[in-house]
């Protein structure tokens, strides 16, 4: 027997709609209810019948309240069909629990009032369902025996609807007249509306098309770990986000961008020749490609976007408003970067679709914008791939989720970055501990978020690549320091902030490097040796007073202090914001004037 499809619905109406009713109606007459959820129900209902709107409504204050306020997930099937239900709630302050259910759903089920027609909150929730990729409505007309079942209150219902679709664009759509207390074309078609010809809801949910399954889709693998393990080859494990790897294929990993063939796939122990979404799995590859957790193994024939900048569409989550150019994370399938909204450039009416300018948005408010990230996400328009098309904005300092995202298209290239003509280097010296990487990387997050070309070379990560092999003599220390210095030079010359992290202890060879790159901002990170001591952030000193550890600068190797610096952070009496800021400042200053 071949294995039903999956149907993913979410019904939503105003208050009062009846959504709960039709939705217990639906599982009660589909026979998709267990005993004892029957026997719960019954004693829960007024002595003359069942409340059908208990099978959805479970939490307490839903049931104290008579409204829905979580989104309810129900499973169930039928011969034709399984279904995955999420019953959302209807008032406007819990829009983002409606964002929840909508962001998986294939179709949506709304409900109208046949007395009332449609509401503003119809409209919000037809626009919310379809801003979250939902192309098929299902507009049930409910409490039909309220009008006698009239066809004309269905019809204007129905041509209502319809104008208002034409807003949001192609749609699917479907219209039945419903009772839900009574089960009129519920599960079966009703007597009572004999100029409806359409097919009960049930079994319009079992034959409408569903849109292409993700497997069907170009592959798309976040890592989220790599297992290492000495009698094997590294395996990377994620979650099948679209696609299908198989055993052979060819792929392509992101960001290097290196070819790989798949050696083998696991669940477990047990070996599979493919695995497609949302199938969590291992994955080895024939070739040993430096790999670590955000990264992407894709289709080599269509990759994703590969970009820091994109607009997207923002559904604010959060009480506290948005704030435009304000460090955020931003956590993309397994990949969180810091970034910011640089732009806000309208804010979106679901009741009306109109948009207007704004400044920031409040809770449960939509906006449109655009978002630049420190580092590049792997992604594809959410229109087309709601996986990777997807990302959540968060609070970096208390971890709160912000705002749920969706990706419209990367920016056009260029069309961000502040036209600074030549670059700039600002070489930041001190020493060890002093707090040189702490407040150069918080410079660079800061100038990406408004735009700027930055670039980030830190001493340690320099030392690992380009200066391998150098020793920390007095001679390999300035040869250090020029290669830093050439890279520097290349980056300024073609227009990029570059930001050195370097302890550089020679007064002369930095100023040979000032006079050769020309634009230039020296930063003296200065901190009083004991404080530097007591932070000890690598123990280097602990290594080097116990003798382990020969030349330390500030130990037994000088370090010459700047004569006259641009910047001077004093780390034991200043916050790192504040440090931060005195240089960030220097930088635009320098920019305002052109190069020097």
């Amino acid at each position: 027997m071949a294995e039903r499809d999956l149907l993913r619905l979410l019904t939503a109406g105003s208050v009062d709609d009846g959504k709960s009713t039709l939705i217990g109606r639906l599982l009660h007459d589909s026979n998709a209810l267990y005993q004892d959820q029957l026997a719960s129900v019954r004693s829960a209902s007024p002595a003359a019948g069942i409340d059908f709107s208990l099978f959805t409504d479970g939490l307490r204050a839903e049931r104290e309240q008579g409204i829905t306020i979580d989104v309810a997930y129900r499973y169930f099937s039928t011969p034709r069909r399984k279904f995955i239900l999420a019953d959302a709630p209807g008032h406007e302050q819990y829009t983002r629990n409606m964002a929840t259910g909508a962001s998986t759903a294939d179709l949506a089920v709304l409900l109208a009032d046949a007395r009332k027609g449609l509401l503003p909150q119809t409209h919000r929730h037809a626009a919310i369902a379809w801003l979250l990729g939902i192309r098929s409505f299902a507009v049930a007309v409910n409490k039909m025996d309220l009008v006698g079942f009239d066809e004309k209150a269905f019809r204007a219902i129905e041509e209502d609807f319809r104008r208002f679709a034409e807003k949001l664009g192609p749609l699917e759509l479907f219209f039945v007249p419903t009772c839900s207390l009574e089960g009129d074309n519920v599960v079966s078609l009703s007597d009572k509306t004999p100029w409806f010809h359409g097919p009960p809801l049930l079994e319009h949910l079992e034959t409408v098309p569903i849109a292409p399954n993700l497997h069907r889709q170009s592959l798309r693998f976040p890592v989220q770990n790599v297992l290492r393990a000495a009698a094997e080859a590294r395996r990377y494990a994620g979650q099948v986000a679209s696609g299908v790897v198989s055993v052979g294929a060819q792929v392509i990993v992101l960001p290097s961008r290196q070819n790989a063939r798949v050696a083998s796939i696991r669940v477990g122990s047990q070996e599979l020749e493919s695995a497609a979404p949302p199938l969590s799995v291992t994955v080895a590859l024939d070739s040993d490609i430096d790999i670590s957790r955000g990264d992407m193994i894709t289709d080599p024939d269509s990759p994703p976007s590969v970009d820091r900048r994109f607009r997207a569409t923002l559904l604010w989550m959060s009480e506290h408003p948005l704030e435009v150019g304000r460090p955020y994370l931003i956590k993309h399938t397994t990949r969180q970067v810091c970034g910011s909204i640089v732009r806000l450039n309208a804010v979106l009416d679901p009741t009306t679709l109109n948009r207007r300018p704004a400044e920031t948005l409040a809770l449960n408010e939509f906006g449109e914008c655009e978002i630049e990230c420190h580092q590049p996400l792997y992604f594809d328009p959410y229109a087309e791939n709601r996986r990777t098309g997807s990302f959540i904005v968060i609070d970096p300092i208390s971890n709160a989720t912000l705002a749920a995202g969706m990706i419209g298209a990367a920016m056009e290239n260029g069309s961000a970055t502040p036209q600074i003509g030549a670059g700039l280097t600002v070489w930041f010296t001190g020493l060890s501990s002093a707090g040189k990487s702490t407040i150069s990387k918080a410079v660079y997050e800061k100038l990406w978020a408004r735009g700027y070309k930055v670039e980030w070379l830190d001493g340690d990560a320099v030392r690992q690549n380009l200066s391998k092999g150098l020793g920390f003599s007095k001679e390999d220390r300035d040869e250090n320091v020029r290669r830093i210095g050439f890279v520097a030079e290349l980056l300024t010359r073609n227009g990029v902030i570059a930001l050195v992290s370097l302890i550089s202890p020679y007064r002369r060879v930095r100023e040979e490097v000032r006079r050769r790159i020309g634009n230039f901002i020296e930063v003296y990170v200065r901190a009083p040796l004991d404080v530097c001591e007591q932070r000890d952030v690598k123990g280097l000193y602990r290594r080097a007073r116990s003798g382990e550890l020969h030349g330390m600068t500030g130990v037994d190797d000088p370090y010459e202090p700047p004569l006259v610096p641009e910047v001077e952070c004093r780390t034991d009496l200043e916050t790192a914001a504040e440090s931060t800021a005195k240089v960030v400042a220097a930088v635009e200053e320098w920019v305002a004037k052109g190069s020097r």
